[in-house]
């Protein structure tokens, strides 16, 4: 019985994580945070297209949102 209450736990937390997909700018803005608290100097973080985010070559993906539709590539500047 327990095994079961526990597959019923995992599968509504499952689905509530996929029914509510992340705001691109909300997780840009998340992502903004930690990269400040890393103290980077200078950067460029940019909502892109999937397509567009593989066509970057110094650029790194570091998270997708609209339903993996578009990408937020991240870019550490030369100072």
């Amino acid at each position: 019985m327990k095994r079961f209450a526990l597959v019923i736990i995992c599968s509504v937390l499952a689905t509530s994580a996929f029914a509510a997909p992340k705001d691109c700018e909300e997780l840009k803005n998340e992502i903004e945070v930690k990269i400040q608290a890393n103290a980077v100097p200078s950067y460029t973080l940019e909502i892109v297209s999937k397509e567009e985010a593989d066509k970057h070559d110094t650029a790194m993906v570091v998270g997708t949102c609209d339903n993996g539709t578009k990408a937020i590539i991240y870019q550490k500047n030369d100072s």
